[in-house]
Protein backbone atom coordinates (compact mmCIF):
# COMPACT_ATOMS: atom_id res chain seq x y z
CA UNK A 1 0.00 0.00 0.00
CA UNK A 2 2.72 2.17 0.75
CA UNK A 3 3.98 2.36 -2.74
CA UNK A 4 0.78 2.86 -4.15
CA UNK A 5 -0.29 6.15 -1.91
CA UNK A 6 3.49 7.33 -2.94
CA UNK A 7 2.72 7.69 -6.53
CA UNK A 8 -0.91 9.31 -5.77
CA UNK A 9 0.37 11.68 -3.89
CA UNK A 10 2.67 12.89 -6.02
CA UNK A 11 0.21 13.34 -8.59
CA UNK A 12 -1.64 16.42 -6.93
CA UNK A 13 1.13 18.73 -7.53
CA UNK A 14 1.24 17.85 -11.09
CA UNK A 15 -2.52 18.01 -11.92
CA UNK A 16 -2.28 21.51 -9.99
CA UNK A 17 0.67 22.79 -11.88
CA UNK A 18 -0.92 21.47 -14.77
CA UNK A 19 -4.18 23.54 -13.86
CA UNK A 20 -2.37 26.71 -13.29
CA UNK A 21 -0.32 26.54 -16.48
CA UNK A 22 -3.50 25.96 -18.64
CA UNK A 23 -3.91 28.58 -20.73
CA UNK A 24 -7.05 29.66 -22.53
CA UNK A 25 -7.56 30.54 -26.42
CA UNK A 26 -9.93 31.67 -29.05
CA UNK A 27 -11.69 34.09 -26.72
CA UNK A 28 -13.78 37.50 -27.16
CA UNK A 29 -15.74 40.32 -25.53
CA UNK A 30 -18.82 41.78 -26.76
CA UNK A 31 -21.32 43.37 -25.43
CA UNK A 32 -25.23 44.00 -25.89
CA UNK A 33 -27.37 46.89 -25.78
CA UNK A 34 -31.45 47.47 -25.59
CA UNK A 35 -32.96 50.30 -24.40
CA UNK A 36 -36.87 52.12 -24.62
CA UNK A 37 -38.25 55.14 -23.44
CA UNK A 38 -40.73 55.53 -20.37
CA UNK A 39 -43.06 58.07 -19.02
CA UNK A 40 -42.31 58.97 -15.89
CA UNK A 41 -45.33 57.74 -13.58
CA UNK A 42 -43.73 59.02 -10.42
CA UNK A 43 -43.73 62.81 -8.96
CA UNK A 44 -41.64 63.81 -6.36
CA UNK A 45 -42.59 67.42 -4.86
CA UNK A 46 -39.95 69.49 -2.53
CA UNK A 47 -41.71 72.33 -0.37
CA UNK A 48 -41.00 74.13 2.80
CA UNK A 49 -42.25 76.79 5.68
CA UNK A 50 -40.63 79.39 6.51
CA UNK A 51 -40.96 82.17 9.23
CA UNK A 52 -38.66 85.58 9.68
CA UNK A 53 -38.46 87.44 13.12
CA UNK A 54 -37.18 88.67 16.26
CA UNK A 55 -38.55 86.03 18.35
CA UNK A 56 -37.12 82.03 17.10
CA UNK A 57 -39.20 80.38 19.75
CA UNK A 58 -42.05 82.34 18.07
CA UNK A 59 -40.98 81.60 14.34
CA UNK A 60 -40.84 78.20 15.11
CA UNK A 61 -44.33 77.74 16.63
CA UNK A 62 -45.19 79.67 13.35
CA UNK A 63 -43.30 76.68 11.24
CA UNK A 64 -44.45 73.65 12.87
CA UNK A 65 -48.45 74.94 12.89
CA UNK A 66 -47.59 75.36 9.29
CA UNK A 67 -46.37 71.81 8.51
CA UNK A 68 -48.72 69.96 10.98
CA UNK A 69 -51.13 71.40 8.94
CA UNK A 70 -50.23 70.37 5.87
CA UNK A 71 -49.18 67.00 6.59
CA UNK A 72 -52.71 66.45 7.95
CA UNK A 73 -54.10 67.44 4.70
CA UNK A 74 -51.29 65.47 2.55
CA UNK A 75 -52.68 62.37 4.82
CA UNK A 76 -55.82 62.55 3.86
CA UNK A 77 -54.88 60.71 0.73
CA UNK A 78 -53.58 57.26 0.91
CA UNK A 79 -51.76 57.70 -2.99
CA UNK A 80 -49.53 59.99 -1.53
CA UNK A 81 -46.45 59.53 0.32
CA UNK A 82 -45.20 62.17 2.81
CA UNK A 83 -42.02 63.15 4.47
CA UNK A 84 -40.50 65.45 6.86
CA UNK A 85 -37.45 66.84 5.68
CA UNK A 86 -34.43 69.04 7.11
CA UNK A 87 -35.32 71.50 10.04
CA UNK A 88 -33.36 74.53 10.15
CA UNK A 89 -32.84 77.95 12.70
CA UNK A 90 -30.38 80.63 11.04
CA UNK A 91 -29.78 83.94 12.70
CA UNK A 92 -30.11 87.19 10.65
CA UNK A 93 -27.56 89.54 10.59
CA UNK A 94 -27.71 93.49 9.23
CA UNK A 95 -24.83 95.59 9.88
CA UNK A 96 -23.01 92.61 11.56
CA UNK A 97 -25.68 92.28 14.60
CA UNK A 98 -27.99 89.68 15.09
CA UNK A 99 -31.75 91.09 14.13
CA UNK A 100 -33.71 87.99 13.80
CA UNK A 101 -34.21 84.38 13.19
CA UNK A 102 -35.12 82.01 9.98
CA UNK A 103 -36.97 79.41 10.83
CA UNK A 104 -37.44 76.77 7.91
CA UNK A 105 -38.89 72.98 7.64
CA UNK A 106 -38.99 71.00 4.25
CA UNK A 107 -41.37 68.52 3.26
CA UNK A 108 -41.08 65.48 0.56
CA UNK A 109 -44.11 64.58 -0.88
CA UNK A 110 -44.14 61.40 -3.86
CA UNK A 111 -47.24 60.05 -5.57
CA UNK A 112 -47.96 58.29 -9.09
CA UNK A 113 -51.25 60.06 -8.95
CA UNK A 114 -50.23 62.81 -10.98
CA UNK A 115 -53.85 64.59 -11.23
CA UNK A 116 -54.25 64.46 -7.23
CA UNK A 117 -50.63 65.37 -7.03
CA UNK A 118 -51.31 68.94 -8.83
CA UNK A 119 -54.58 69.69 -6.75
CA UNK A 120 -53.02 69.26 -3.38
CA UNK A 121 -49.99 71.21 -4.49
CA UNK A 122 -52.27 74.49 -5.44
CA UNK A 123 -53.81 73.80 -1.92
CA UNK A 124 -50.49 73.02 -0.32
CA UNK A 125 -49.29 76.71 -1.77
CA UNK A 126 -51.88 78.81 0.24
CA UNK A 127 -49.16 78.08 3.50
CA UNK A 128 -46.18 76.25 1.60
CA UNK A 129 -43.30 77.15 -0.70
CA UNK A 130 -42.90 74.77 -3.66
CA UNK A 131 -38.85 74.47 -4.13
CA UNK A 132 -38.84 71.33 -6.32
CA UNK A 133 -40.57 69.11 -8.84
CA UNK A 134 -38.57 66.66 -10.17
CA UNK A 135 -40.28 63.45 -11.95
CA UNK A 136 -38.61 59.45 -11.82
CA UNK A 137 -40.28 56.13 -13.02
CA UNK A 138 -41.37 53.73 -10.19
CA UNK A 139 -39.15 51.12 -8.74
CA UNK A 140 -42.64 48.59 -9.95
CA UNK A 141 -42.74 50.09 -13.50
CA UNK A 142 -38.47 49.77 -13.72
CA UNK A 143 -38.46 46.22 -13.18
CA UNK A 144 -40.98 45.48 -15.64
CA UNK A 145 -39.01 47.02 -18.11
CA UNK A 146 -35.86 46.35 -17.10
CA UNK A 147 -36.68 42.67 -17.15
CA UNK A 148 -37.82 42.88 -20.80
CA UNK A 149 -34.72 45.12 -21.92
CA UNK A 150 -32.98 42.22 -20.39
CA UNK A 151 -34.22 39.65 -22.37
CA UNK A 152 -33.73 41.60 -25.99
CA UNK A 153 -29.92 42.34 -24.60
CA UNK A 154 -29.35 38.97 -24.48
CA UNK A 155 -30.76 37.56 -27.52
CA UNK A 156 -28.39 40.27 -29.37
CA UNK A 157 -25.69 39.19 -26.84
CA UNK A 158 -26.55 35.34 -28.55
CA UNK A 159 -26.92 36.66 -32.32
CA UNK A 160 -23.40 38.50 -32.14
CA UNK A 161 -21.54 35.26 -30.56
CA UNK A 162 -22.88 32.72 -32.91
CA UNK A 163 -22.54 35.42 -35.82
CA UNK A 164 -18.51 35.72 -34.40
CA UNK A 165 -18.48 32.32 -33.88
CA UNK A 166 -19.51 30.97 -37.19
CA UNK A 167 -17.46 33.90 -39.20
CA UNK A 168 -13.99 32.58 -37.71
CA UNK A 169 -14.84 29.20 -38.51
CA UNK A 170 -15.29 27.70 -35.30
CA UNK A 171 -17.95 25.41 -34.31
CA UNK A 172 -19.21 26.30 -30.93
CA UNK A 173 -19.12 28.32 -27.85
CA UNK A 174 -19.19 28.47 -24.35
CA UNK A 175 -20.18 31.76 -21.93
CA UNK A 176 -16.84 31.76 -19.71
CA UNK A 177 -18.38 35.14 -17.31
CA UNK A 178 -21.28 37.37 -18.47
CA UNK A 179 -22.64 40.79 -16.60
CA UNK A 180 -26.12 42.38 -16.74
CA UNK A 181 -26.06 46.16 -15.72
CA UNK A 182 -28.60 48.64 -16.01
CA UNK A 183 -29.38 52.34 -16.03
CA UNK A 184 -31.42 55.52 -16.48
CA UNK A 185 -31.05 59.11 -17.95
CA UNK A 186 -33.02 61.40 -15.38
CA UNK A 187 -35.62 63.55 -16.41
CA UNK A 188 -34.44 67.40 -15.66
CA UNK A 189 -35.96 69.12 -12.38
CA UNK A 190 -37.79 72.03 -12.40
CA UNK A 191 -36.96 74.39 -9.50
CA UNK A 192 -39.11 77.00 -8.17
CA UNK A 193 -38.07 80.66 -6.73
CA UNK A 194 -39.71 81.13 -3.54
CA UNK A 195 -43.12 83.35 -3.72
CA UNK A 196 -45.45 84.93 -1.41
CA UNK A 197 -47.93 82.93 -0.02
CA UNK A 198 -51.83 83.70 -1.20
CA UNK A 199 -55.32 82.95 -0.28
CA UNK A 200 -55.85 81.53 -3.82
CA UNK A 201 -53.27 79.61 -6.03
CA UNK A 202 -53.49 77.88 -9.18
CA UNK A 203 -52.40 74.26 -9.28
CA UNK A 204 -49.05 73.88 -10.68
CA UNK A 205 -48.58 72.02 -14.10
CA UNK A 206 -46.95 68.86 -14.13
CA UNK A 207 -46.00 67.27 -17.15
CA UNK A 208 -43.96 64.31 -16.19
CA UNK A 209 -41.91 63.89 -19.75
CA UNK A 210 -39.34 60.62 -20.10
CA UNK A 211 -36.77 58.71 -19.31
CA UNK A 212 -34.23 56.20 -20.90
CA UNK A 213 -34.33 52.90 -19.51
CA UNK A 214 -31.03 50.86 -20.79
CA UNK A 215 -29.49 47.56 -20.49
CA UNK A 216 -25.91 46.80 -21.16
CA UNK A 217 -25.11 43.00 -21.16
CA UNK A 218 -21.33 42.40 -21.65
CA UNK A 219 -19.32 39.00 -21.18
CA UNK A 220 -16.76 36.61 -22.49
CA UNK A 221 -17.05 33.76 -25.17
CA UNK A 222 -14.95 30.84 -25.44
CA UNK A 223 -14.94 29.31 -28.77
CA UNK A 224 -14.40 25.79 -29.68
Amino acid sequence: MKFLIIPLLLSFPLIAAAHETESHYDRVHLSANAQTQVENDTVIAALYAQEEGSDAAQQADLVNQRIDEAIKLIKQHDTIKVQTGSYSTTPVYKNNKITGWRVRQAIRLESTDMALMSDLLGQLQKTLAVQQISYAVSPELKNRTDDTLISEALEVFEQRAKKITGQLNRKNYKIVDIKVSTSVNHYPRRSYEAMPMASKVAAPAIESGEQTLAVTVSGQIEME
